[in-house]
């Protein structure tokens, strides 16, 4: 395969895709962000092309000349990716890296929870386009945040000194910084033939909440708040959100990430990962505590 040096990236302006951003940077791609609106402030190294996610013939012509397309689009937005992908196609790019970034969508547990939905069609678009040989994909796995995490009080919440510990807390999970997740798609646009078309896994950590707990009671020097919670509990009171009239997002979505997460046989941790292919190192216990510390 040919050397890939220019990328389009949607979504930069996000959590991660503003780290996403930077790592391609670092590691000498060419990019070129699509954005819905041309006035975001970017590098001045970087292109930018306004689209309109909705014109397959808008997004294509962006792509025109691009070699690989990272998607970083989150939430509401993902089905956007449809469109990308069609375009991507049409544009003759060679490797598309969609939104996935997270929880084991290939586990067919994980695959059936609504909020996956849109990723799993994106999966199926892409099949479909490498299956005609019009492009070749990556799909990255990657587990929770591991950075943003701990900022948010997703896996622990080092401001109220608290953590939530799911059926006793030693299931073991996969997560990861967003720097880590950056630079594993650098990589793996340096590891074109090793990564096409199949799921790669990468993993900072495999933790258990209540190794988090001591390292947390460790980096703060004080006890800490445990609350003990059900995974079924959480997974039954978010699908009985979910068929209300107007549902809680928050309630519905939370129930079906953490089930994700912390649910028995959910895909987590991961069985394998490829972190020795692309070069990443585990993040250490030191650094952990660093993180828990910057967030407290």
């Amino acid at each position: 395969m040919v050397q890939i040096t220019k990328v389009a990236l949607a979504g930069a302006t996000g959590s991660l895709g503003s780290v996403m951003l930077d790592e391609l940077l670092q590691a000498g791609f060419e990019v070129t962000v699509l954005t819905r609106s041309a006035d975001q402030k970017l590098p001045g190294n970087v292109t930018v092309k306004a689209v309109d996610y909705d014109s397959v013939e808008s997004v294509t012509e962006a792509l025109r000349g691009q070699q690989a397309v990272v998607s970083t689009i989150g939430g509401a937005a993902l089905g956007k990716q449809l469109t990308l992908v069609e375009a991507a196609a049409n544009a003759g790019v060679l490797r598309f890296i969609p939104s996935e970034f997270g929880s084991n969508t290939l586990n067919p547990k994980v695959a059936q929870l609504p909020v996956f939905t849109d990723k799993v069609a994106v999966q199926n678009a892409l099949k479909k386009q490498a299956d005609a040989g019009r492009l070749t994909y990556t799909l990255i796995a990657n587990g929770p945040f591991l950075d943003w995490g701990l900022e948010h009080g997703l896996i622990a919440n080092p401001k109220e000194k608290s953590i939530t510990i799911f059926d006793g807390g030693n299931q073991v999970f996969s997560a990861t910084t967003l720097s880590t997740i950056g630079k594993s798609v650098a990589s793996t646009l340096r590891h074109l033939e090793e990564t096409k078309n199949r799921p790669v896994y990468i993993q900072g950590a495999a933790l258990t909440s209540n190794q988090v707990l001591k390292l947390a009671e460790k980096a703060t020097g004080t006890s800490w708040k445990k609350t003990e919670a059900s995974i079924d509990d959480r997974l039954s009171a978010a699908w009985a959100e979910l068929k209300k009239e107007k549902p809680n997002e928050m309630i519905f979505v939370l129930g079906f990430i953490v089930t994700s997460i912390w649910g028995q046989g959910y895909g987590m941790p991961f069985e394998k990962t490829d972190n020795e292919l692309l070069g990443i190192k585990e993040t250490s216990e030191d650094e952990i505590i660093a993180l828990i510390q910057k967030y407290a």
